[in-house]
C-alpha cells in the first residue's frame, strides 16, 4: 500500500510540474523593461490596441486564482484558451503601464524655462 501511495504521489508531482495553474499564471507577469526602448506614443498606441482587442481596461493587471493551500503546484491549469490569452494580454498591458509611468509617457513635456535674474 505504501508503494502505491509513493508512486501516486510522484506521478502527481510530475504531472503538476509542467502545466500547473500557478506556474502558468506566473508566466502572465511580464517585465516592463522590454518596453523601455519603444517610443512613448507608439507604446501608448500598442497598449490601447491590445486592451481593446481583448476587451480589457487600459489599467488591467494580471489576476491570480487562489488554489487550496499547498496544492498550487499540483493544480492543473484548466482555463480555456481564450481565458489564458486574456490573462496574458492583461500581463502585457500591466507591463506597458509600468513602463509608461516610469518614463512619464502621455504627459506634456515639462520644459524648463530659463530666465535671467532680475
Amino acid at each position: 500500500m505504501r508503494w502505491n501511495m509513493m508512486v501516486l504521489a510522484s506521478c502527481l508531482a510530475m504531472a503538476g510540474c509542467s502545466s500547473s495553474m500557478s506556474e502558468r499564471q506566473d508566466q502572465d507577469v511580464q517585465s516592463s523593461l522590454q518596453y523601455d526602448n519603444v517610443p512613448c506614443d507608439q507604446l501608448l498606441s500598442q497598449r490601447n490596441e491590445l486592451a481593446q482587442q481583448y476587451h480589457l481596461s487600459t489599467d488591467a493587471k494580471p489576476s491570480f486564482s487562489n488554489p487550496a493551500m499547498g496544492f498550487g503546484p499540483f493544480t492543473p491549469d484548466m482555463r480555456s484558451k481564450s481565458k489564458r490569452d486574456t490573462d496574458l494580454a492583461s500581463g502585457k498591458v500591466d507591463a506597458m503601464n509600468r513602463s509608461i509611468v516610469r518614463r512619464d509617457c502621455g504627459k506634456p513635456n515639462k520644459q524648463k524655462k530659463f530666465s535671467l535674474p532680475s
